[in-house]
């Protein structure tokens, strides 16, 4: 079981995407191991935004809807218990709001936070265990 940050999710619905591969072969993996992911509500419009950005607003809505039909993920409501610990977080670790909410989901599940966002890979390892996808594909046997 993993918490996945929105870069996973994005990399791996644009194929122009450096990391669209390696977010492939990651999700691939998941299905294959049945495991499931964990991300806040939060991610929604994590996706929707860069996706209507990148591509367009109709594949942004496609990714939203996508999203909620994934049965393997489970998304995590950011209530006042989870914003007081991303706060927390945010300070202690010097991480992005967005960022640090995904790093305090990982932190209270007690799960690995896989991303492909450097500051989230560097700093939020003060917290929690981080990997990338690539990681994990090379090294499937992880699991925190």
């Amino acid at each position: 079981m993993y918490v996945v940050d929105a870069s996973v999710f994005i990399s791996r619905l644009v194929p122009g995407d450096k990391n669209y591969i390696p977010s492939q072969d990651w999700f691939r993996l998941v299905r294959t191991q049945g495991s499931l992911m964990y991300s806040p509500n939060l991610l929604l419009p994590e996706v929707a935004g860069p996706i209507s950005r990148l591509v367009d607003s109709t594949t942004a809505s496609w990714a939203v809807a996508a999203l909620g039909r994934m049965r393997r993920l489970r998304l995590v409501r950011l209530d006042g218990r989870l914003a007081r610990r991303a706060a927390q977080l945010a300070g202690d670790l010097r991480l992005r709001g967005a960022d640090s909410v995904y790093v305090a989901v990982a932190h209270l599940l007690g799960m690995a936070l896989v991303t492909w966002d450097s500051e989230q890979q560097t700093r939020g390892i003060g917290a929690v265990a981080v990997r990338s996808p690539a990681d994990l594909v090379a090294n499937p046997g992880f699991d925190l």
